[in-house]
């Protein structure tokens, strides 16, 4: 879990301003007003990480698409071979 909040703290710093936040957040379905009010927060990128902000917008589900792997699936599956 910290290491997708990491992640999320990436991808929100990469998105520097404002207008790049807020047409990220259009491009991931967030409705118009939603995205531009979170994308003027001023709150810090680990705040915002955790957030409900980019909870909902960058969920679990687009992580494992981009290829970001569970964690606790590969260790269960590790284990359970044994």
């Amino acid at each position: 879990q910290w290491l997708r909040r990491r992640i999320r703290q990436i991808i929100w710093k990469r998105w520097k301003k404002v207008k790049t936040r807020y047409k990220s957040l259009m491009k991931l379905n967030v409705p118009k007003p939603k995205a531009w009010e979170w994308a003027n927060t001023r709150k810090g990128y680990w705040r915002i990480a955790c957030s409900h902000i980019l909870h909902r917008s960058i969920t679990n589900k687009i992580l494992e698409q981009v290829g970001l792997k569970n964690l606790v699936h590969l260790f269960e599956h590790a284990h359970l071979s044994y």
